[in-house]
């Protein structure tokens, strides 16, 4: 009888890369997100109905909190180069903490929109660091524990979110101020939990292999690196999904079809089914440069195949626009679960060793950047009607063909006469004659003998 072929341990397959601090922060990045999810849902509120603010007034505050919060990633990369990056990420977290703490002393409107603006700067920070973290800790398993990170998140955000609306239903001044104060805790967990991980190797022996850059003196500053650059630009547009997901499906549900109004948060409830569903899984599509490279263009298909599909929803009955919907939502989230795992590696695949963070840094200005131009964006294709929306997916086709192109590794250089090789040529023979004969085959010599 042959003996059964011994089965792959659930807890091996499942394993987070990195060891002990890799599964630390994870367990760092649910709590963050589970902290942020109570309050991001009762935020909002809280300013109109604590701080008493104008709808006006809550739309400027975050507009301006967010133009500060650019400046956290690139300040990040820059000082994780140059400092542990464990130690800034502590800091950052204590921040945001501080800052939202901040938020229950005040009702003025100027300290508010300073306190919010203070603690944009690193709360965008930190999520570049902890996407540092996770380069370094992982290595070249940095895909595999990014997926389980992002899957992960989401649980956090749902937990978070079914939280804060436990609570909403009780609409005190004491309810939203319990919320921000368990965001507020949530900070100092994590915060001591991130101090016990131990400083990751440095980024100059984790980015290794056929794909990874060399180091090149001279162009170690993303700044001066115009390919970087260029694909950090085009990350920007890739990166709408986000806002076409939260702000143009409920616009557009409400606007301009006749499927129900309660589908609009049954499409985020779908998203993040999906994320938590296929993110792990699909992770094993873009293991190297080349496999995030070649994701681009299903990532492309999937934006076209959205666009169309959210134009089609404004034609037929409420069962006709609710299908064409919910098929549109798993498009753009098929685009987003792609585009995540692409863009993380070639991000920092592109990356020189020895200046990782600050090119890192510069990367995570494209999505505080989409943060800012995205929802203008969506607007416009919502008042535009059903034809703007396959026009948007063919400009995220062509950014998609455009980054397929600037990312593509370098020509070969011209292929020498290897080590072991003859030389026939004349002119690769001093002190022979011109025209005199090559030496016999018998005779001939190899490098290296």
């Amino acid at each position: 009888m042959e003996p059964t072929r011994s089965r792959v341990p659930l807890a091996r397959r499942i394993a987070v890369p990195g060891g002990r601090d890799g599964r630390r922060m994870l367990v760092v990045a649910v709590i963050d997100k589970v902290g942020t999810g109570l309050w991001a849902g009762a935020a909002t509120l809280y300013f109109l109905y604590v701080a008493h603010l104008s709808v006006g007034q809550i739309g400027m505050l975050m507009g301006l909190s967010g133009i500060l919060g650019i400046a956290g990633p690139p300040l990040a990369g820059r000082l994780a180069d140059r400092f542990p990056v464990t130690r800034i990420l502590v800091i950052a977290q204590l921040a945001r903490g501080a800052a939202l703490l901040a938020l229950l002393t005040t009702n003025d409107y100027v300290l508010l929109v300073l306190f919010s603006a203070l603690g944009s700067l690193p709360d965008r920070a930190s999520s570049v660091l902890t996407k540092l973290f996770a380069a370094r800790v992982a290595g070249p398993h940095r895909i595999r524990y990014q997926a389980i990170q992002r899957t992960a998140v989401n649980i956090g955000w749902a937990v978070g979110a079914a939280g804060a609306a436990a609570a909403l239903t009780v609409g005190t001044t004491a309810s939203y101020q319990a919320l921000l104060l368990a965001n507020v805790a949530s900070y100092v967990v994590i915060g001591a939990l991130t101090l016990r991980c131990a400083e990751p190797s440095a980024p100059s022996r984790i980015v290794t292999g056929p794909d990874a850059p060399l180091s090149r003196a001279g162009t170690a500053t993303p700044w001066r690196d115009r390919r970087y650059l260029a694909f950090t630009g085009s990350e920007i547009w890739l990166f709408l999904d986000d806002s076409i997901l939260q702000v143009g499906f409920p616009l557009w549900i409400v606007h301009a079809t006749t499927a129900p109004v309660g589908l609009a948060p049954l499409v985020l409830v779908l998203n993040s089914v999906l994320v938590i569903a296929l993110q792990v899984p699909l992770s094993r599509f873009a293991a190297s440069r080349a496999a995030a490279r070649r994701l681009l263009v299903p990532i492309g298909a999937a934006f076209l195949t959205g666009g169309v599909t959210l134009a089609a929803s404004a034609g037929g009955g409420p069962w006709f626009a609710t299908g064409a919907v919910l098929l549109a939502a798993v498009a753009f989230t098929l685009a987003e679960i792609l585009h995540s795992l692409s863009s993380w590696e070639l991000s920092v695949a592109l990356a020189p060793g020895e200046a990782q963070g600050a090119y890192l840094g510069v990367h995570g200005l494209a999505q505080s950047a989409q943060r800012s131009l995205g929802p203008i964006v969506v607007g416009a294709a919502v008042s535009a009607g059903p034809f703007a929306w396959p026009v948007l997916g063919a400009t995220l086709v062509a950014a998609c063909l455009a980054q397929h192109r600037l990312v593509r590794p370098p020509a070969p250089p011209d292929a020498a006469p290897s080590e072991g090789t003859t030389k026939t040529r004349t002119a690769e023979c001093p002190g022979r004659p011109p025209g005199a004969s090559p030496t016999p085959p018998t005779r001939t010599r190899t490098h290296g003998s």
